[in-house]
């Protein structure tokens, strides 16, 4: 099975539904580790040597997090500056990451119609999150597109949370146990677009 890290990152936990419902929904299974940043470095003092050693011992490495003014809280640019040091996460040496999966789960106020061309948001949630898919590929990983959950600005339905967090825990199963298609899954706008799609029958 592989082993998969979240770092996870709300700075307004409590006032949170959706991200800790997600969180719920994957906390308890084997082999997936819940790193919360904001919990552990309340005053943003990052311990690198910890978070690398986290990063070597799995396979998986998502941010969960709010969509936070098309990017992710400050503490999580905060991580990627002090751990993803050179000679280790890239460079001729920096190998630590070579081959690992890495993806974001996103939630967001704006429902997909937002995020194009002549919506409001101006881009796409792809184009926004460029950044990711470039650190990824300097590190030599595996990209995969977002989980995402859009719209809640506009209200989500008790029957749609459920739908989205029963998505996120299956999503994870499959990603620890081999069994999401990842050149399938890299094609799709969203991982989450049609899990049908991407997820092999075990």
């Amino acid at each position: 099975m592989n082993r998969i890290l979240i770092n996870f990152a709300h700075p307004s936990r409590p006032r949170s539904k959706i991200n800790n419902a997600l969180r719920a929904a994957v906390e308890d299974l084997e082999n997936v580790t819940i790193n919360d940043l904001y919990a552990n470095y309340p005053d943003f003092l990052i311990d690198i040597k910890r978070e690398q050693s986290l990063c070597e011992d799995h396979d998986i490495i998502i941010f969960q997090h709010p969509f936070y003014w098309f990017s992710t809280p400050s503490i999580m640019k905060e991580w990627l500056d002090l751990v993803l040091e050179h000679g280790w996460a890239y460079g001729l040496k920096g190998k630590a990451l070579e081959g690992k999966i890495f993806l974001q789960s996103i939630t967001a106020g704006g429902d997909d119609s937002t995020y194009r061309e002549g919506g409001c948001n101006i881009f796409t949630i792809r184009e926004l999150i460029s950044p990711y898919y470039a650190m990824a590929k300097v590190c030599r990983m595996k990209w995969l597109p977002p989980f995402t959950v859009l719209g809640i600005h506009g209200g989500l339905s008790k029957e749609k949370v459920n739908a989205h967090v029963e998505d996120y825990r299956r999503t994870i199963i499959a990603l620890r146990d081999e069994t999401l298609d990842i050149e399938k899954a890299q094609q799709e706008k969203y991982l989450n677009s049609d899990l049908n799609s991407i997820i092999r029958r075990s």
